[in-house]
């Protein structure tokens, strides 16, 4: 071994737990960019999405999961996956949970992180929300749940405590040559990124499940001296939610497509031209073939 594998660490820290817990929050504080994407709606999250923390000894490799779910399609099964898998490869693991949520949802999942075999940090969020000796209480029930696990209340929202979740981290983290080049920030590529910020305006403009039967594809990305042509579209499973989708006189699609533009602008540091259209794929979200196009794991 080198000196520098001797001095250096890395690690995978994945981040799991239930819908809306504030795991995506909580991934953006501690990777330092808008990595996860950011709604107060469930199912948002729907890869693994990797973010990459780099010091001169010291690289950070965090995974946001989907939140655990009970799969009721194909898609939301390939969710589940990710979930699992991230149990099973993690040099720290972060089960966040909430001052919500019961201590006994999905109980096959927590017994599954019972069995993890590397440190874990439960994270309970929103502490902002529940008084001191309620909080105490919430503590003492997931110390008889997950009695290995160290706790560590705080809230994303407020940034309260972030500081001494990633303190312990690095703590945690084994001693490895980085496991990605150091300037890396993400392992997906920049058309990822253009599908997440449209889902999230989508999440935030429509309601009931029309979101949730939508998936977005780029089927163009151009990079020119003054700007980044990008051509999008939008799949829908039904007509009726392709009307939906696009609004009298095609508004709605404008307002979705003005909302992600500026969006991509700050993110991208560039000029955004963006096309969008939508298409309808019958029932895509139990369809084996588009699901491995749209690059989910169905194994």
């Amino acid at each position: 071994m080198t000196e520098q594998e001797r001095t250096h660490k890395s690690g995978f820290v994945n981040i799991t737990g239930n819908p809306n817990v504030g795991k995506s929050t909580l991934m953006n504080h501690l990777v330092g960019e808008r990595i996860s994407i950011i709604t107060s709606k469930a199912q948002t999250t729907r890869h693994r999405i990797l973010g990459i923390v780099n010091t001169d000894d010291m690289q950070i490799v965090y995974s946001d999961t989907p939140g655990v779910l009970r799969p009721g399609y194909k898609l939301q099964q390939s969710m589940l996956h990710c979930s699992e898998s991230a149990l099973n490869d993690a040099d720290v693991l972060l089960y966040v949970t909430d001052t919500v949520e019961k201590t006994d949802k999905h109980e096959t999942f927590v017994r599954k992180v019972q069995q993890a075999k590397c440190p874990v940090l439960l994270i309970i969020n929103k502490i902002d929300l529940i008084e001191q000796t309620a909080l105490e209480a919430l503590a003492e029930q997931w110390r008889g749940r997950l009695p290995e696990a160290e706790i560590i209340p705080v809230s994303a929202l407020m940034k309260f405590n972030i500081e001494r979740v990633r303190q312990r981290i690095v703590e945690l983290l084994p001693d490895s040559p980085p496991y990605f080049e150091k300037d890396a920030l993400t392992d997906r590529p920049a058309r990822f990124f253009v599908t997440e910020i449209i889902r999230e305006k989508i999440l935030l403009y429509y309601q009931r499940e029309v979101p949730y039967a939508t998936e977005v594809v780029v089927e163009q990305f151009d990079e020119l001296p003054d700007k980044i042509h990008i051509k999008t579209v939008i799949i829908v499973e039904r007509e009726t939610q392709k009307g939906i989708i696009i609004g009298h006189r095609g508004q709605a699609l404008k307002k979705v497509g003005t909302m992600a533009r500026k969006d991509m602008e700050l993110f991208f540091g560039r000029k955004i031209f963006l096309e969008m259209f939508v298409k309808v794929e019958k029932d895509w979200r139990n369809r084996d073939s588009i699901l491995k196009a749209f690059g989910y794991q169905l194994d």
